[in-house]
């Protein structure tokens, strides 16, 4: 059997285009050939399953009142044994976190991916032992209060997401999990101001091809 790599997240593990010019096919989700979790999977070769698990909302442990099942504590344990045995999950959460109606800060976020963490490492989905990678999103741009998109995510949004990495990596590091800061390394768009360009999809896969081999070791 291939290692399953369960990749947690929202839209952008989902592959959600917000400008149809930067997708090969037009449309509003990248295609095979350039979401992060389909390259990847081609880097780590053969051997490899990466199972995409991405939905656009989705937050580490908030309800939304506005949409149904966003909260990534609620779905976690379907997920992951759904994709039994787990080799390795990566979580890429926060974005959507800081949306001014779950009026939590970025230390409350934080405790919000312990607790996700906390919840993946206790379900009996792991081949050999829980192994687990937090991804910390690049930080949405103070460009968001000045498009149509911006308005429901409300204020408050960028700067929260700039304070989430120190958070999220003292929460991995406490779980001993693995972390990985992907600000200045993986591109968002100037549109939304909040999601991956086409080139930001392949630089976030280049990055975790060299990473997750030895997280795998």
């Amino acid at each position: 059997m291939k290692k399953h790599i369960v990749c947690f997240g929202d839209s952008n593990t989902h592959g959600y285009c917000a400008d149809p010019k930067d997708c090969a096919d037009g449309g509003i989700r990248y295609n095979e050939s350039e979401r992060w979790t389909c390259l990847l999977e081609e880097l780590l070769g053969p051997d490899t399953l990466v199972l995409e698990e991405g939905l656009s909302g989705r937050t580490t442990v908030f309800s939304d009142p506005l949409h149904e099942c966003m909260s990534g504590l609620d779905a976690i344990y379907s997920v992951l044994m759904s994709h039994e045995p787990v080799d390795l999950l990566i979580i890429m959460l926060g974005t959507n976190d800081t949306k001014e109606r779950f009026s939590a800060n970025a230390a409350c976020i934080g405790i919000g991916m312990e607790r996700l963490i906390m919840k993946a490492k206790e379900i009996p989905c792991w081949r050999d032992k829980p192994r687990i990678l937090v991804i910390s999103p690049p930080h949405i741009s103070e460009g968001l209060y000045a498009v149509p998109e911006g308005e429901p995510m409300g204020a408050g949004c960028p700067e929260k997401s700039r304070q989430l990495a120190k958070y999220f990596a003292a929460a991995a590091e406490r779980q001993c999990c693995a972390f990985f800061d992907a600000e200045g390394v993986a591109e968002f768009n100037t549109l939304d101001c909040m999601h991956l360009t086409r080139r930001g999809h392949r630089q976030l896969a280049d990055v975790l091809g060299k990473i997750v081999p030895e997280l795998l070791d």
